[in-house]
């Protein structure tokens, strides 16, 4: 088919957004495979279907990359503990936060797991999203975090998405394990790394570096079994305080370093060098009330990359809208539209490591989002508002 009449962001270098007005798209096997101004359009074949965007602004599909929708149960009760002035620490502590999920997510099944992320998962598609990244780490058991990953796979074959899964078995120490988290690493967490692979149910692989879940040593140990099986890693690092998990990142070559709000100008200049992404999760920061921002103008000065995700879960961002979190982006940490838009498409995309979606180019799939808008920084402004018109999954709309 061929996408005609549209205002496209491409995300590509050049002019702000990779801007191409009154431009156009050809897509052919669910890739596109020619893209600019409509007037150098090439000679349309008589079997290909041209659809007339009528001026919308076409983007990349959205990615959202880094979210934890596959979970039992709610924590709605914890949210109100906090704003009666519990802090997601004392929560934690009192046997609330992670852990509290863990119980529900081990009651509910995969069959239960699947009924109750569809519907989270289908409002991130109904606002252009296109590629999911979804974690375990609710199970911290061997069989229940087999069974999230098994769910997440699932997820991409019921609903058009593409869905990147990560094992995120050192999520937290749970109670059976209660003060011992180098027994848990060794009996569940890493044996349960093992696991996934070998069923070949983990894309990436994922750690919470902070004084309430695992210490850099503790993290190195689960990358350094993530290195000896060829998985990427990435991290939970700086949200809370500064443990030293985005240099940990960064030493390991990780696809991103996710939260960083207590990052300073030394790890900034770390995830330059090892090429990481920073992934900025204003949800979270927005749900705990947090006053500290992560550093945006030292990775603006050193180049390093920001992706934009929702941290879909149930305790600290119950969040399943990628536009909302581009607007929380903007406001509360000072990105600039453009740099929300490219957080949750070309630079989301290098956060999960994928070469081919993000963009608007020859030889990419074709996830494309085509909105009601006349220019790009409408979606990031709005808030509660979601102009999507119509989505494309490859060539399916």
């Amino acid at each position: 088919m061929i996408l005609t009449n549209a205002t496209i962001a491409t995300m590509t270098a050049g002019q702000p957004y990779g801007l191409v007005p009154e431009g156009a798209v050809r897509i052919e096997n669910g890739l596109v495979t020619w893209v600019g101004a409509g007037s150098a359009l090439p000679a349309v074949h008589a079997d290909e279907e041209v659809i007339d965007l009528e001026g919308r602004l076409l983007t990349p599909g959205l990615i959202d990359c880094h979210t934890h929708i596959v979970h039992g149960g709610n924590r709605a009760a914890e949210f109100e503990m906090r704003l009666n002035g519990a802090s997601y620490e004392e929560v934690a502590r009192a046997g609330g936060g992670i852990v509290s999920t863990v119980r529900a997510t081990r009651e509910a099944g995969e069959a239960g797991l699947l009924a109750t992320a569809l519907p989270r998962v289908d409002a991130l598609l109904d606002e252009g999203v296109t590629t999911l990244e979804i974690k375990s780490g609710y199970g911290l058991d061997i069989e229940t975090e087999l069974a999230m990953l098994r769910t997440a796979r699932a997820i991409g074959t019921v609903r058009p998405v593409r869905v990147k899964t990560t094992f995120l078995g050192a999520h937290a120490v749970p109670a059976d394990y209660a003060g011992r988290p180098e027994a848990y690493l060794d009996e569940i967490c890493l044996p349960a790394l093992e696991a996934a692979h070998a069923a070949g149910l983990a894309d990436a692989v994922d750690g919470f570096c902070e004084g309430i879940a695992f210490s850099p040593a503790q993290i190195e140990r689960v990358f350094d079994k993530a290195r000896a099986l060829g998985i990427p890693v990435k991290l939970h690092a700086e949200q809370l305080s500064h443990l030293g998990g985005t240099q940990l990142a960064a030493a390991f070559g990780a696809l991103s370093a996710d939260h960083v709000e207590y990052a300073d100008e030394a790890d900034a200049a770390a995830l330059a060098q090892a090429g990481s992404v920073a992934v900025l999760l204003p949800g979270a920061f927005y749900t705990l009330r947090e006053t500290k921002v992560p550093p945006v103008a030292a990775f603006r000065a050193h180049k390093v990359a920001m992706a934009v995700a929702t941290d879909a879960n149930p305790g600290t961002s119950p969040l399943t809208s990628l536009l909302l979190a581009m607007n929380m982006a903007c406001t509360c940490f000072r990105l600039t539209p453009e740099e929300a838009l490219a957080g949750v498409t070309v630079n989301a995309a290098r956060a999960l490591g994928l070469a081919d979606a993000g963009q608007i180019a020859p030889g990419l799939r074709a996830d494309l989002a085509v909105w009601d808008v006349g220019h790009p920084a409408e979606l990031a402004y709005r808030i509660g508002f979601n102009p999507l018109y119509k989505r494309y999954f490859g060539d399916a709309a």
